[in-house]
């Protein structure tokens, strides 16, 4: 299946039609021909993506989201429901899984393929009654010394006068303070969009990654743009985005994040399949790397790692 083209992949949607066109007629030395030429087309597309872009590829429609990931990646997985205190929030899933015979704990946020699922996950926005639930599984994860394993895809936590009433920033706060000293081994991916404290409230991890073309922001370019001059438009949002450094390899650089993943050619969207195997092998091999270490050296690098975040040396 083609996917839903984004506004700067014109070029490569007409080949993508060209090519199917061509496999039905079943001209082989044309599909040959065409499928190189498409592969240069994305390498070259991808490879000098601009932060604006990067925020739409993040976005796309028919990227792999959590529930699509426990699929590709887990051998098996048991939903967990339920905050114990006001009800379930769809927006974040959790749940028992395993791994390459590891046994985890899954928690990422959802936000929905159809309509109706995306109004149920309010498009991946938790309300605390979410963020309650992800956090008591943390704790049970703890107790049993399980991974725990965060797919974050948020634009941002629910902005509701429920959501404010119930104690959202509350929550996103001690989430954030407990997941600093949970005693097992966290591992956080920011599998799409990364959005300001609906990401962070399941953000805090021993090793804290993102996929090649995700984007982790403490405000969306919109609202970036809506603030400095008013009004988000075609011209303002590119420039807030590139202004946030928010791709991947700009927080890399800024050791905000350990690893960019990388995704397949032309993106996640396009080989869902591929991007799970690739996951998944950063998760084994994180979670090796992690599992040798004691709870107190565990504890101690995690605070470290916070802690040095936004430290400059100016000469």
């Amino acid at each position: 299946m083609i996917p839903t083209p984004l506004p700067f992949e014109d070029d490569l949607h007409a080949l993508e039609q060209t090519l199917a066109l061509q496999e039905v007629m079943g001209d082989t030395d044309d599909v040959r021909k065409l499928r190189k030429e498409l592969a240069a087309a994305k390498k070259a597309k991808y490879s000098s993506l601009s932060a604006w872009d990067t925020v739409l590829v993040s976005r796309h429609p028919n990227r792999p989201q959590t529930v699509d990931y426990i699929d590709l990646m887990f051998d098996e997985f048991v939903e967990l429901h339920g905050d114990r205190a006001f009800g379930d929030d769809r927006a974040i899933r959790t749940g028992f899984a395993s791994i390459d015979g590891i046994k985890v704990m899954l928690v990422g946020h959802q936000k929905g393929r159809n309509l109706a699922e995306r109004q149920q996950c309010f498009y991946g926005c938790a309300h605390p009654e979410g963020y309650r639930k992800a956090l008591a599984k943390m704790q049970i994860a703890a107790k049993y010394r399980i991974p725990v394993i965060c797919l974050i895809d948020t634009p941002g936590a629910y902005p509701g006068i429920g959501a404010e009433e119930r104690g959202q920033s509350q929550l996103i706060a001690t989430s954030i303070l407990e997941m600093t000293r949970l005693r097992t081994p966290i591992v956080c991916v920011v599998i799409g969009e990364g959005g300001s404290g609906g990401a962070l409230g399941i953000g805090i991890g021993d090793r804290v990654s993102m996929l090649q073309h995700a984007y982790y922001s403490v405000i969306s370019p919109e609202g970036c743009a809506g603030i400095l001059w008013k009004v988000a438009t075609d011209e303002t949002k590119p420039r807030a985005a590139e202004m946030l450094r928010l791709t991947a390899n700009h927080l890399l650089k800024y050791g905000v994040i350990d690893e960019v993943i990388p995704e397949p050619l032309g993106g996640a969207h396009r080989n869902p399949r591929e991007m799970g195997h690739t996951l998944r092998s950063y998760f084994v091999r994180t979670l090796r790397e992690l599992q040798p270490l004691t709870l107190e050296a565990l504890l101690q690098s995690r605070y470290e790692k916070f802690r040095k975040i936004g430290e400059f040396i100016e000469v």
